[in-house]
């Protein structure tokens, strides 16, 4: 039972990191041209994309937290960052699949365009949630676990 809460207790602290670095890699992006231009395209909000971001960072650090904790041994690679990599970018190829793919047809004008927009800004802010994960479970573990 202590272990298991043990568990729970470091993937919400993982979680929060991961969710943290996705929401700074999303804001920064936001700040610049090409995603002004995008989320005019796509009619996306400032301050509610903020907010969805920081959600949305949260639940994937938590999937991305749980799976690194519970098969961390089965996960071939040894570092931790690589393994969150790794695990990352799975959740990339189903984040582009599922909501990448049929937003980028609602915007108007040049389809592929606003899908590899959408694509590299998904690329960054998940890539930015597990090298996050990854060196904070790296640090809260000493090195790689024995």
């Amino acid at each position: 039972m202590t272990r298991s809460k043990v568990i729970w207790r470091n993937v919400l602290i993982l979680a929060f990191a991961g969710g943290l670095a996705f929401w700074l890699a999303n804001f920064t992006i936001s700040l610049t041209p090409i995603a002004a231009e995008y989320r005019a395209a796509l009619s996306i909000s400032y301050f509610p994309m903020l907010l969805e971001a920081l959600l949305g960072g949260l639940v994937i650090g938590f999937c991305v937290s749980y799976f690194l904790l519970r098969f961390f041994d089965k996960i071939p690679t040894q570092d931790p960052i690589s393994k969150t990599v790794l695990l990352t970018f799975i959740v990339l190829i189903i984040v582009t699949i599922s909501i990448g793919g049929p937003s980028s047809f609602l915007a108007t004008g040049n389809v592929l365009r606003y899908f590899l927009i959408g694509t590299i800004f998904n690329v960054i802010r998940i890539l930015a949630l597990g090298i996050g994960i990854g060196y904070l479970y790296r640090w809260l573990n000493g090195s790689v676990r024995k």
